[in-house]
């Protein structure tokens, strides 16, 4: 018999359940573009006509490690998002300015 999800989690122990919602949150707070996309409920198709480019172009965008930080912007303001670059250390987070400046 198929139960539920919220019944499967109901009969988890509090420590088991804040374990899950760590897990979830560390999933979601880091993810490819393109499970990025998916998540904002984008086609690549649809991501190509805002920003004016063909579908096989966000194909080979989302399948590359490096890109120009202008891209990744626009890419990430087409799917309604921002985009910021922060240097994390041991000691802290550091939000960087200088890729504000860029005019896409």
């Amino acid at each position: 018999m198929v139960k539920k999800f919220s019944a499967l989690r109901a009969a988890m122990s509090p420590a088991a359940q804040a374990k899950a919602a760590k897990k979830t949150g560390e999933m979601l707070a880091e993810m490819p573009l393109h499970e990025l996309r998916q998540a904002r409920g984008l086609t690549q198709q649809m991501l190509a006509q805002v920003l004016h480019v063909e579908q096989p172009s966000i194909a080979k965008m989302e399948k590359r490690a490096d890109m120009y930080v202008s891209t990744l912007r626009s890419h990430i303001e087409a799917m309604g998002g921002r985009l910021d670059i922060i240097a994390q250390f041991p000691d802290g987070a550091v939000r960087i300015e200088n890729f504000n400046k860029i005019v896409t």
